[in-house]
C-alpha cells in the first residue's frame, strides 16, 4: 500500500547459537530466517524500497545476503526494541506516509496472511498502533497482553513485572506491531527523550513503551489476534531452530496435499518455501526440494531424491536423483543414482539410469544414458544411445570444450569422446574406442589399438600369488 513501509530489528547477535553468522541468518527450511519475514512484509505490497533492515552483530554478513534496495541502518548497542526501532527514524520519515510494520527477523513464522490481515484491521479501525497477539498453551517468557473489564487492551505486561495472576493470561505479544507512522514517530521522540522511557538496569528501552506512551496519549490502541500460536515462536538456540524447521516443513508439507500434491508419508521429506508442485505429482520419502524448483503435475520423485532450483515436466520419474539448476523435460525417467549438474537441460521421454552424471549438457528427446557414464559439456541430438561406461573427455587441464553427438547416434561400450569432437547424424563409434576426430555422418569410427597376444606369458612371468 502507498505509504506504508517496514521495519524489521535484526541486530541481535545470538549468542546461544554458538554460530559466526548473525542469528537471522539461520536457516529454517534451508532459506535464513530473515528472508521468511522480508516475504511476509512484501505481502502487504511493499518493495525492496519500502524495507528498511535494524543491523548489529555481523552487519557485514547480513548486508551481503540482503536483496538489493532494501535500507539498512545500525545498532551498535543493544539497547532494547525501542532504541533498536530508534535507529530507523529517519528511514519512517522519509518512507512512511502511511503505516509502519515492526518486526523481528528471528520470527520466521509470522505469516504473509497475518500480516496482512492485521494490516486491514488496523486501518479499519483508524488505529495508532496494533499490536500483534497470540493465544499460546506456555506463555513463559512472553509479555502478556493485558485487558480492561470491557475486554479492550490496558497494557503489555511483561513476565518479570508481572503479577500472579498476570502470568496465568495466555495471551502474549508477537513483537510484530503495525503503527501509524507519525503516531510512531511522535512516540520516537517521546522515548529519545527518555522523560517517558522505561529503563532497565542496562538502560535498555522497548518498543511496548511506544504502546504504553500512545496510550497514555488516548491513542487508539489495538491488538489482532493470530490464528495461529506458532507466529510467536523465534530461535535462540539450535534446539529451538529444529523446532521451528520441524513446524514449518510440516506446514509446507500439508499446504501441498491441500493443493492435490500426494505426500504418503512425510519420513525425511523437505520441501523449501519457493518450491512449485503441480496436482497428482507425488513426493516420497526422503525427498529435499529447494531453491526455485519447480514440479509439473503427475511427476513421480523420490524416494531419496534431492532437487535444488530444478524444473521438472510433466509425469517425469526421478528416482534417487541429485540435481541442481537443471531442467527435466516431460516423461523423462531417471535415477537410481543420477547426478545432473548446473546447466544441464535434459529433453522429453529421456532415460538416465543408474550412476550417470551429466554437466552443463542438453540431452535431445528420447535420448538414452542407461548406466555409468559422464557426459559434460555436451550438445545431444533426440534418439541417441549411449552406451554403458562412456565419457565425453572436456577438460585439458586448462580449457574446457564441447561434444557434439548427431541425431540417432550409437555411441558404443566404454567409448571416450575426446572434446572438441563431433559425431554425426546417425553415426557409430565402435565399444571401447576412443574418438579424437569428428565422425561423419553414417559412419563406423574405431578408435582402438589393435589386440597382441602373448602366449605363455603367464608362466614365465608368475604374476600371481601363490
Amino acid at each position: 500500500m502507498k505509504g506504508n513501509c517496514a521495519v524489521i530489528l535484526a541486530a541481535g547477535e545470538g549468542t546461544r547459537m554458538k554460530s559466526k553468522k548473525p542469528k537471522v541468518l539461520a536457516e529454517v527450511l534451508y532459506t535464513p530466517m530473515i528472508d521468511w519475514v522480508i516475504d511476509s512484509a512484501k505481502a502487504c505490497a511493499l518493495e525492496e524500497k519500502d524495507i528498511c533492515v535494524v543491523t548489529g552483530h555481523g552487519k557485514e554478513l547480513l548486508c551481503a545476503h540482503l536483496p538489493q534496495g532494501i535500507a539498512t541502518v545500525e545498532q551498535t548497542q543493544r539497547l532494547g526494541t525501542g532504541h533498536a526501532v530508534l535507529q530507523a527514524k529517519e528511514f519512517i520519515q522519509k518512507h512512511g506516509s502511511g503505516n509502519v510494520l515492526v518486526l523481528n527477523g528471528d520470527a520466521p513464522l509470522m505469516d504473509e496472511e497475518t500480516v496482512s490481515c492485521a494490516l486491514e484491521y488496523h486501518t479499519r479501525c483508524n488505529a495508532a498502533v496494533t499490536v500483534i497477539s497470540a493465544a499460546v498453551e506456555d506463555p513463559t517468557g512472553y509479555g502478556r497482553i493485558v485487558r480492561d473489564a470491557r475486554g479492550d487492551f490496558a497494557a503489555i505486561v511483561e513476565e518479570r513485572d508481572a503479577t500472579d495472576e498476570q502470568r496465568a493470561i495466555c495471551e502474549v505479544n508477537s513483537g510484530a506491531y503495525w503503527f501509524d507512522c507519525q503516531a510512531l514517530l511522535v512516540a520516537l521522540d517521546r522515548l529519545q527523550s527518555n522523560a517517558a522511557c522505561r529503563r532497565n538496569s542496562a538502560g535498555e528501552c522497548y518498543l511496548t513503551d511506544a504502546v504504553s506512551i500512545l496510550r497514555s496519549m488516548r491513542q487508539k490502541v489495538m491488538t489482532f489476534t493470530a490464528q495461529s500460536a506458532d507466529v510467536v515462536r523465534g530461535a535462540n538456540d539450535r534446539i529451538q531452530l529444529a523446532a521451528l524447521n520441524e513446524i514449518a516443513r510440516m506446514r509446507i508439507i500439508n499446504h501441498h496435499r491441500k493443493n492435490g500434491v500426494s505426500i504418503p508419508f512425510a519420513d525425511g521429506i523437505v520441501i523449501a518455501p519457493g518450491v512449485q508442485i503441480g496436482r497428482d505429482a507425488e513426493i516420497l520419502r526422503g525427498t529435499t526440494l529447494k531453491g526455485s524448483t519447480v514440479i509439473a503435475e503427475d511427476a513421480l520423485i523420490g524416494p531419496d531424491t534431492t532437487l535444488d532450483s530444478c524444473t521438472v515436466g510433466e509425469g517425469a520419474v526421478l528416482l534417487s536423483v541429485y540435481g541442481e539448476n537443471a531442467t527435466i523435460g516431460a516423461g523423462t525417467r531417471m535415477g537410481p543414482f543420477t547426478h545432473l549438474r548446473p546447466g544441464t537441460v535434459v529433453g522429453k521421454d529421456v532415460r538416465v539410469g543408474n550412476f550417470v552424471e551429466i554437466k552443463n549438457s542438453n540431452i535431445g528427446d528420447e535420448a538414452k544414458v542407461s548406466h555409468l557414464s559422464y557426459i559434460g559439456d555436451t550438445d545431444m541430438g533426440p534418439q541417441v544411445n549411449v552406451g554403458c561406461g562412456c565419457a565425453t573427455a572436456n577438460f585439458t587441464g586448462k580449457e574446457k570444450f564441447r561434444t557434439t553427438i548427431g541425431e540417432h547416434a550409437f555411441i558404443g561400450c566404454d567409448t571416450t569422446l575426446v572434446a572438441p569432437v563431433t559425431v554425426g547424424d546417425r553415426a557409430y563409434t565402435a565399444s571401447g574406442s576412443v574418438i579424437t576426430e569428428d565422425v561423419p555422418d553414417d559412419a563406423l569410427a574405431l578408435g582402438r589399438a589393435r589386440q597382441v597376444i602373448k602366449r605363455d606369458w603367464v608362466k614365465i612371468k608368475k604374476p600371481y600369488r601363490e
